[in-house]
């Protein structure tokens, strides 16, 4: 018989803060001594995260998990929809690639099915935690969808779940969003909600304090905190809707310029969320060739259609400017996963595994051609490297469907064991590597950083930040903030209330 206690976090739209809120009571119920999990059963986004035994799961259960402080496992996201092209995506089920899919197919032909792993994964976790915190997705108020939906209510009535609703007052229309999702929502569903929760509120309380005590009166639900902003919060993201806040980041000049180049599939771009926190860095996302510049560092980052990118990197102009500047010594380029192989000479996609493009020519700088493959590597892995006249250990993950080989054997950067990993040339300022995770390294980026400085004639910095510190503290912060404004123990007690009601149903 499942012995956890459950509670979902649902949101009034994407980007609202349920992962936030749902990490934060992960943290805080750890913190309590309560053996806890969290639990996303559906989960849609290109930024993903391994788990120890090699599988593949969204990225917000895996921060969920380490905020826990557990083992990230395959059941707590038993199943990750990771869109390769428009309407169609490539399904992963319990960690392993299962089909690309159509939108409509994946809604009419897979519903029984992935019910059927939802519910099962589910009770394994039920029966090895105390608690589960399970996230929702999007809007629970989606009509046309809400027959067959497989992430909010149905996975609130399968696990018996009280749900808290979550609204983002940055976006404005607060009361508005939770009123209407509240009336959208069937009236069962409806009394699953034992609360709301404001996020990201900036301002004076006592002026929305009318508000609360109307919104309390209207619906008869209690506001069970409102949770301030906090600014540079250095949790991983995984949607892609958190881009936008990444626009306008350090928008004030420093000494070095970082450019990323964000392509429409763009993967796992929390890869340079460590630059955020470099005193010397300015880190701007770079969509259009105008906005290019000269940076000191450019890099490629993950993608989910290599080919189609590539494409659009040469559309744009792109592709020949990066090379342009690299060539003429102007910029330091680094590729990671999908951009590490549009680095290479060419790029075949012979099966159509990501896209109907077959075959692209790369921009030639690193002497290898990458070949796509139905079988997907997902792995922790970790070498040595030499880099700046120093040994390295380097921790990373890898998640990528091709395999590249080297027109000659040349300028290794990692070494596992036997095999030799990635492509590493520091006299003409270029890398490439399936890492993901490589700027997590502190060290490593110390060095790269250090680098660049030397180029321009600049001392170096020694002291650095540590990220992986950083990130810790983010979850102790985000928890505190959530214990200071938000009614725990008005939780607590619907949490239990609710589950006692629901046995003696």
């Amino acid at each position: 018989m499942p012995k956890a206690l459950p509670l979902m976090i649902q949101g009034t739209s994407s980007d609202a803060g349920k992962s936030a809120i749902a990490t934060a009571l992960c943290r805080i119920f750890a913190q309590d001594g309560y053996k806890t999990a969290p639990f996303k059963s559906q989960n849609m986004a290109l930024n993903s995260y391994v788990t120890l035994d090699g599988k593949e799961i969204g990225r917000a259960q895996g921060v969920q998990a380490e905020a826990a402080g557990i083992l990230a496992t395959t059941d707590m996201n038993p199943i990750l929809i990771k869109p390769t092209r428009d309407s169609e995506s490539q399904i992963v089920v319990n960690g392993e690639p299962y089909a690309n899919m159509k939108a409509m197919a994946y809604r009419t032909d897979f519903y029984e099915e992935g019910l059927r792993i939802i519910r099962e994964a589910y009770q394994r976790l039920a029966a090895a935690y105390e608690r589960i915190v399970i996230e929702g997705a999007g809007s629970p108020a989606e009509i046309n969808l809400n027959d067959r939906e497989l992430v909010n209510m149905r996975v609130a009535r399968l696990t018996n779940a009280p749900v808290i609703l979550v609204a983002d007052i940055e976006r404005g229309g607060v009361f508005a969003s939770l009123v209407g999702t509240l009336q959208l929502l069937e009236p069962k569903d409806r009394d699953r909600v034992i609360g709301v929760i404001i996020n990201r509120f900036r301002g004076d309380l006592t002026l929305l304090q009318p508000g609360l005590d109307w919104f309390e009166q209207y619906t008869g639900k209690p506001v069970l905190g409102v949770v301030p902003f906090i600014p540079d919060l250095w949790i991983d993201a995984e949607d892609s809707l958190i881009l936008h806040r990444y626009q306008g980041k350090r928008e004030t000049p420093r000494e070095l310029d970082i450019a990323v180049l964000r392509y429409p599939r763009i993967s796992n771009f929390t890869d340079v969320d460590p630059f955020f926190v470099e005193p010397d860095c300015r880190l701007r996302f770079v969509t259009r060739l105008e906005e290019l510049g000269e940076p000191d560092l450019i890099v490629l980052p993950g993608s989910k259609n290599t080919l189609e990118d590539l494409q659009f990197l040469r559309e744009t102009g792109l592709a020949e400017a990066v090379k342009k500047l690299h060539l003429q010594g102007k910029s330091y380029v680094v590729g990671l996963c999908g951009g590490y192989q549009m680095l290479g000479e060419s790029i075949l996609d012979p099966a159509c595994v990501e896209s109907p493009l077959q075959q692209l020519d790369g921009l030639g700088l690193i002497p290898m051609v990458t070949t796509m493959e139905q079988k997907k590597t997902t792995v922790l892995s970790r070498g040595e490297a030499t880099f700046a006249g120093e040994q390295l250990t380097l921790e990373g993950y890898e998640i990528h469907m091709g395999q590249s080989v080297y027109a000659k054997s040349e300028c290794p950067f990692i070494q596992m064991g036997e095999r030799a990993e990635g492509y590493c040339h520091e006299e003409r300022r270029l890398i490439g590597t399936y890492f993901h995770g490589l700027f997590h390294n502190d060290r490593f980026r110390t060095l790269l950083l250090n680098a660049i400085r030397a180029k321009k004639g600049l001392a170096p910095i020694t002291e650095r930040p540590s990220f992986v510190a950083l990130r810790e503290q983010g979850y102790d912060l985000l928890a505190d903030t959530v214990r200071r404004h938000v009614r725990l123990d008005a939780i607590e007690e619907q949490m239990k209330a609710y589950q006692e009601k629901e046995v003696r149903r």
